[in-house]
């Protein structure tokens, strides 16, 4: 009996020796200084925000990370803080078991530039606003016309529509939005104009312009053109 009674001695000894080296580690270790931090983007992503401008969000008010003690960190609210900014889309922020506080940003898209009297900025894949960048330009279609004629979830479907598209992604560089709700778009290469219509058969319209491109480019033929209709949803009417 007094065997046993040892035995369970020595566990309960062991347990309670357990639980304080974890929570001794615990402790020392939310203690523990921050080593640096690692912003992370998207690999081949063009940036529209720099690395320093996302640590400035991460340190807040502190001159440096390493002055940062792991149990200071709020990461919900330097996500929240992080997510704030008009660049960017979302963001995860997390420290690896070697002290790194680390940042996953995801970008917004920018898929339209507008200019109007309020200036200049980017309608991003959400159909949401987005700024300018100091760092970078993106190669998108310049917006122009009466864009709140037209809902925003049509708007949005036209401009990923040509963004997804690398053929019309190089071949679109201006849209014009009409208080009718439709659509007229520019060639990179021609003259023409590009009658799109109303938001409508959007992937079946730019499925016909690409046929009819292709097409007419091998016979030297789209300089003659005026405009192109994309309006007829089985056909492509051309007038000089």
């Amino acid at each position: 009996m007094k065997f046993f009674n040892w035995i369970n001695i020595r566990l309960v000894l062991m347990i309670a020796l357990v639980i304080f080296l974890f929570s001794f580690a615990s402790i020392r270790n939310e203690h523990r200084k921050l080593s640096k931090t690692e912003i992370i983007f998207p690999p081949n992503e063009p940036l529209f925000i720099s690395r320093e401008s996302v640590n400035k969000l991460l340190i807040e008010n502190k001159s440096d990370v390493k002055s940062i003690a792991k149990v200071e960190l709020n990461l919900e609210k330097l996500e929240k803080t992080i997510n704030a900014q008009p660049m960017i889309e979302k963001s995860e922020v997390f420290v690896s078991v070697d002290g790194v506080l680390k940042v996953k940003v995801k970008q917004k898209t920018p898929v339209a530039r507008v200019f109007d009297e309020q200036g200049s900025f980017y309608i991003d894949n959400k159909g949401g606003k987005m700024p300018l960048s100091d760092i970078n330009t993106a190669r998108v279609p310049l917006l122009t016309g009466a864009i709140d004629a037209v809902k925003k979830e049509q708007l949005r479907n036209v401009l990923n529509a040509i963004y997804k598209d690398d053929f019309l992604k190089k071949n679109i560089i201006g849209i014009e939005v009409f208080p009718n709700q439709t659509f007229m778009m520019k060639n990179r290469n021609y003259n023409f104009d590009i009658d799109f219509g109303l938001a409508v058969n959007i992937d079946n319209k730019f499925k016909n312009y690409k046929a009819f491109f292709q097409k007419e480019v091998l016979d030297s033929t789209l300089y003659k053109y005026k405009k192109i209709n994309l309006r007829y949803a089985h056909q492509v009417v051309c007038s000089h």
